[in-house]
C-alpha cells in the first residue's frame, strides 16, 4: 500500500489506466503535430518556434502536453484512491502556469500577433466548456 491512499481497487486502477492512456495519447498527439508542421517541441526555446501549430489536439487546449503530464497525476491519484494525491495535480497545474506557460505565451505573442490573439480568443489554456465541439444549432 501507498502511504496517503488506500490499496488501489480493480476498479480504481482501470480508471486510472485509462486516464493515463489517454494522457499518452494526447501527448503523442500533441509532439506528432509540432513535428507534421515542422516546428519545435522544445517548451525551453518558444522563440525558435517556426509556426503557431492550432489544428489537431491544439483546437481543444492550448497546451495539451501540460494537460497530459495532469491527467498522469490525477490517475495516479485515483489509482491510490487518494483525494490528497490530487494535491500534486494541482500544484502542477498551479507551478507550470507561472514558470513555463505564462512565459511561454508571451513569447508566442510576440512571435505571431495577432494570429496568436485570434488562437486565444478561440482556445483555452486548460480544458474547459469551450474544448467541446460546438454544433450550430438548426434554427
Amino acid at each position: 500500500m501507498l502511504p496517503g491512499g488506500r490499496r488501489p481497487s480493480r476498479t480504481s486502477r482501470g480508471l486510472a489506466r485509462m486516464i493515463v492512456a489517454l494522457s499518452l495519447g494526447l501527448l503523442a498527439w500533441a509532439v506528432t503535430a509540432f513535428r507534421r508542421h515542422e516546428t519545435t517541441v522544445d517548451p525551453l526555446a518558444p522563440e525558435r518556434a517556426s509556426r503557431l501549430v492550432s489544428d489537431g489536439p491544439f483546437q481543444v487546449t492550448r497546451n495539451p502536453m501540460c494537460v497530459a503530464m495532469a491527467g498522469v497525476l490525477v490517475a495516479h491519484a485515483i489509482a491510490r484512491r487518494s483525494p490528497a494525491g490530487l494535491i500534486s495535480a494541482a500544484g502542477f497545474v498551479l507551478l507550470i502556469n507561472k514558470a513555463q506557460i505564462e512565459a511561454e505565451e508571451r513569447a508566442m505573442a510576440a512571435r505571431f500577433g495577432p494570429e496568436w490573439d485570434q488562437y486565444v480568443a478561440a482556445t483555452p489554456r486548460w480544458l474547459s466548456l469551450r474544448s467541446l465541439p460546438h454544433r450550430k444549432s438548426c434554427a
